[in-house]
């Protein structure tokens, strides 16, 4: 078996599991109060080892010695979010991966790894570059660079600096194919609090320009470019826990600013931070997302993460030429920590990972496997394949056929969607749709 293994194989029930299994829940309730955030300690943060390429089969599994999985059809269905849970006599177990849904496999190869392992990071392609910025590498490091991959040779290559007063992680970020806009964002380690800052880069010149700041501070807004407008909504307040329901924008043309103040637009029904936002076919699609999160810890000198409750959802609205919110059809499960996850193929949306709803026992992170894809036509969704292993806050591509992603964090294996280790493997599969 490779390092990532080949599809696991259920076996029957036995009492010695069914023990195992409660001793386990009850670990991961008397757990319940440490913050899932990131990072237990740093050793969690690992890039890959294998510089090898690896093509194998995924090892996410939905089924589980000793405890099956009932996935639910029917997300409409208020019993639905009860699903995983499995009576035997008078003992109840619940699947340790709660809500995952039914999807096909993938034959996955394994890329040469980012330089650097990161969470939180935002990413942006223009032809066949990626470039991937800042990030955390641990709990109390973040970058302050861009790393370039490049799908023609699959390799990493340029790398260069941030502006020193540019965000670290939780970036809104846009692209007109030449200039890259980032917005906002997350300044320092920990859970320090979001800037107002806008920075333009040129990628030709690799210079950066300031650009008028945010009316106010945004954590982890949604941002893009549509119309000739840069337009960033929702995200967190200043605390990085109070969803902001605002949405502004400004004229933009060739990295440049044609306005010195940001409008008002009409606001997005639903704040929050960690969404997907794509425009396609001149519409503007906000996708998933959660209100609430972690926030500093009072009077804390470093800002120390302390965990809020949080509430995930699917919802999608979407913009057009009548600049009204529509609400279209939902993700078929909660999604969030998916801003970098997407990318257009075919005439839909593909998106990958992110985390969904919390465990019902547990109340851990609970992180997402599943490939969905949001189709423009219909504006309906389908589950079209599982990635290697469960992941949030993935970094997408597509070049020449090939859906790719990058860093995040993933789960703890097979049997255990919660996150743990902070990645920069870098994965690809030729997408059939």
């Amino acid at each position: 078996m490779g390092r990532f293994g080949h599809k696991l194989k259920s076996s029957s029930p036995c009492s010695a599991t069914k023990l195992v299994i409660l001793m386990s829940i009850a670990g991961l309730l008397g757990a319940a109060l440490i913050a899932d955030f990131l990072y237990a300690s740093s050793s969690s943060f690992s890039s890959s080892s294998s510089s090898a390429y690896l093509s194998v089969a995924s090892n996410w599994a939905r089924e589980k010695s000793g405890i099956i999985l009932i996935p639910s059809e029917d997300r409409t269905d208020k019993a639905s979010k009860k699903q995983g849970v499995v009576e035997d006599k008078k003992e109840s177990f619940l699947s340790a991966t709660f809500a995952d849904l039914p999807a096909p496999d993938l034959q996955w190869e394994e890329m040469p790894p980012a330089p650097v392992p990161r969470l939180d990071g935002a990413a942006v392609q223009i032809k066949n570059l990626l470039y991937v910025f800042a990030g955390y590498g641990s709990i109390d490091y973040v970058h302050s660079h861009v790393d370039v991959f490049n799908f023609t040779n699959n390799k990493w290559g340029e790398r260069f600096d941030m502006p020193k007063e540019m965000g670290h992680s939780h970036l809104g970020v846009a692209t007109d194919g030449r200039y890259i806009y980032v917005v906002s964002g997350q300044f320092g380690p920990q859970c320090r609090g979001p800037t107002s800052r806008t920075f333009v880069l040129d990628t030709e010149t690799k210079k950066w320009k300031t650009m008028p700041p945010l009316p106010f501070p945004r954590y982890a807004p949604a941002t893009q470019l549509w119309r000739g407008r840069l337009h960033v909504m929702g995200g967190s307040q200043e605390n990085r826990h109070t969803p902001g329901l605002e949405h502004w924008s400004i004229a933009v043309k060739d990295g440049r600013a044609l306005e010195k103040q940001w409008r008002n637009e009409i606001p997005i029904p639903r704040g929050g931070p960690h969404r997907a936002c794509v425009v396609v076919n001149d519409r503007l699609f906000v996708i998933g997302g959660q209100e609430g999160d972690f926030m500093a810890k009072p009077g804390s000198p470093i800002f120390k993460c302390s965990r809020r409750h949080e509430v995930v959802y699917g919802d999608v609205y979407m913009l057009d030429e009548e600049m009204r919110w529509k609400v279209v059809t939902p993700m078929p499960k909660p999604n969030s920590h998916i801003e970098f996850a997407w990318v257009i193929v075919n005439n839909s949306i593909i998106v990958t990972g992110g985390t969904t709803e919390k465990h019902p026992v547990t109340k851990r992170m609970i992180l997402v496997g599943e490939i969905f894809q949001f189709h423009l036509d219909s504006l309906r969704w389908s589950v079209i394949g599982k990635l290697p292993y469960r992941v949030k806050t993935t970094l997408a591509g597509f070049w020449d056929g090939y859906l790719y992603f990058t860093s995040g964090q993933r789960d703890r294996g097979p049997d255990n969607p919660q996150p743990k280790k902070v990645i920069g493997e870098m994965w690809r599969t030729k997408l059939t749709l």
